[in-house]
């Protein structure tokens, strides 16, 4: 039993670790969408959609038009590796 809480106290340690390493970046602009899992923040002329989940914190009723700070990071969901120098056809 102890062993196993010990597991899962290094995983938690681990997987906090790893997101505490991963930079932070932030968009400031008016909402334009705001759904349960996304937010859209309008950025020069560019509209920024960024997803969000149950553990996302929001201070306040953010609604269309607010003016927000989004701090968010980015992560992988996929990786596709191909070979390099792939073999090159003669003609």
């Amino acid at each position: 039993m102890r062993t196993s809480l010990l597991l899962v106290a290094v995983a938690v340690a681990l997987s906090t670790a790893a997101w505490a390493d991963t930079k932070t970046y932030q968009v400031t602009g008016p909402v334009v969408a705001v759904t349960n899992d996304a937010i859209t923040v309008k950025k020069g002329t560019e509209n920024w959609e960024i997803g969000k989940g149950a553990d996302t914190k929001t201070s306040g009723d953010v609604k269309v038009g607010d003016k927000v700070t989004v701090m968010y990071r980015m992560s992988a969901t996929s990786i596709e590796s191909k070979a390099a120098g792939g073999k090159k056809s003669k003609k």
